[in-house]
């Protein structure tokens, strides 16, 4: 009999048949070369069609069958079933094809080929990078044949960036990229072309790959690459200084909140006054202080930790400032404000259970997503009884931020 493709095709009882060949062909098995196929999970209207094609008439009286179960699926002799259908041992791939509904990729073969790829990447970056051979050995890990332009382009890149370090005057990171890669963020630090271009200054400087962003600027800037000092802020307000520097100027002139970038705080740090100073996540929290004419010192991260925010936090701890931190009361804050403890000793404020039982049944309307591990248990308990975030604009945070006296130090 000759067996109708399309109804072949179509048919969802015969579905996993056809993904198991599917399967057979896409491992490099040749038809030719396949004796019996494996259908794991076949359905009652799979076993009812196969044995109807394959199982002669004493075999059903015998109750034997050509198409036996074994432990890991319904056992399918190919070429009986072939013969059975009238398919050409050529139709089988397309039908597989058709019925599965994407083509066979030969994984043997792509692996093969991808491993040949990997090597030729490892090749060419040994003869481009000789100077970097521990960065070689990363370059090809992952790529493939959608990435291995990509992986040339940043072996190429970086062949002709780092040759030219450390750069006299120090040059933006911006412009090496655009110089060297025709496109300004092509080494933004946040792509894995910029953890790249990190790892290969790390690896030429003899020093370990930093992770801090403050300790990664500060690794690009003594290789004369400056990178995202300007543009990023950290809020300084009602923070006085003793120097006599132009930040410390600035800061003891100001009648409102003081902007700060990380070339203010490297290039002409300040001498903080001795006073302890309070760092909250988000700005509103400045604009109550004004509002309420708090003379506390106080700083602001505007929700995250960068470069500019750890830069502040470092100096506070380099001058003997007592730090005191209070964070939105949701996953993100909690895990910062544990970051800030941690790495620099401040004192967490505001983001204790009896702000949550202030809090009362009027939190945020925002579901409280997963909690850092770590989380002082107390207070998650609390928050999962609301099962809601509390973020610092709720007046039981800002009265607490408000009035808290700062002890001396």
């Amino acid at each position: 009999m000759t067996a109708d493709v399309d109804i072949l095709a179509t048919d969802p009882d015969l579905t996993p048949l056809w993904q198991a060949i599917h399967d057979r062909l896409s491992a490099g098995t040749d038809p030719a070369h396949i004796t019996n196929i494996t259908v794991p999970t076949p359905t009652p209207g799979t076993v009812a069609a196969l044995r109807s094609w394959l199982d002669t008439s004493a075999q059903r009286r015998q109750n034997r069958t050509s198409v036996p179960h074994t432990p890991k699926g319904l056992k399918v002799p190919l070429a009986p079933l072939l013969k059975a259908l009238g398919l050409p041992e050529r139709d089988l791939q397309p039908l597989a094809e058709r019925a599965v509904g994407h083509p066979v990729i030969n994984r043997k073969e792509r692996r093969l080929t991808t491993a040949q790829l990997r090597q030729d990447l490892k090749d060419y970056s040994a003869h481009r990078l000789p100077h970097l051979p521990g960065l070689q050995a990363r370059l090809a890990i992952g790529a493939d044949h959608d990435t291995a332009s990509d992986t040339r382009r940043l072996i190429d890149t970086l062949a002709s960036l780092t040759r030219r370090l450390p750069h006299q005057p120090p040059r933006t990171l911006a412009k090496l990229a655009h110089d060297h890669a025709g496109d300004p963020h092509y080494f933004d630090l946040a792509t894995l072309p910029g953890q790249r271009l990190v790892a290969a200054v790390a690896e030429l400087a003899g020093r370990p790959e930093p992770t801090r962003p403050d300790h990664i600027r500060a690794l690009l800037t003594e290789q004369g690459i400056i990178a995202d000092r300007l543009w990023a802020t950290v809020l300084l307000h009602q923070v006085r200084a003793t120097g006599d520097g132009p930040i410390d100027r600035r800061l003891n002139e100001a009648n409102s909140p003081v902007a700060l970038n990380l070339l203010d705080l490297t290039h002409s740090p300040p001498r903080l006054a001795p006073e302890p100073l309070t760092v909250v996540e988000n700005p509103s929290v400045l604009e109550a202080a004004m509002e309420h004419a708090t003379t506390q010192p106080m700083a602001c991260t505007s929700g995250q930790l960068r470069a500019v925010d750890h830069a502040l936090l470092q100096l506070a701890v380099d001058q003997g400032i007592p730090l005191y931190y209070a964070g939105d009361l949701d996953a993100a804050g909690i895990q910062i404000a544990a970051t800030v403890s941690q790495l620099y000793g401040a004192e967490l404020i505001a983001m204790d259970e009896g702000i949550v039982q202030t809090a009362g049944s009027d939190p945020s309307v925002t579901p409280l997503s997963t909690l850092p591990e770590g989380c002082d248990p107390t207070l998650a308990d609390a928050l999962r009884v609301g099962g809601r975030a509390i973020y610092q604009e709720h007046d039981a945070i800002l009265a607490r931020l408000l009035r808290h006296q700062c002890r001396e130090p």
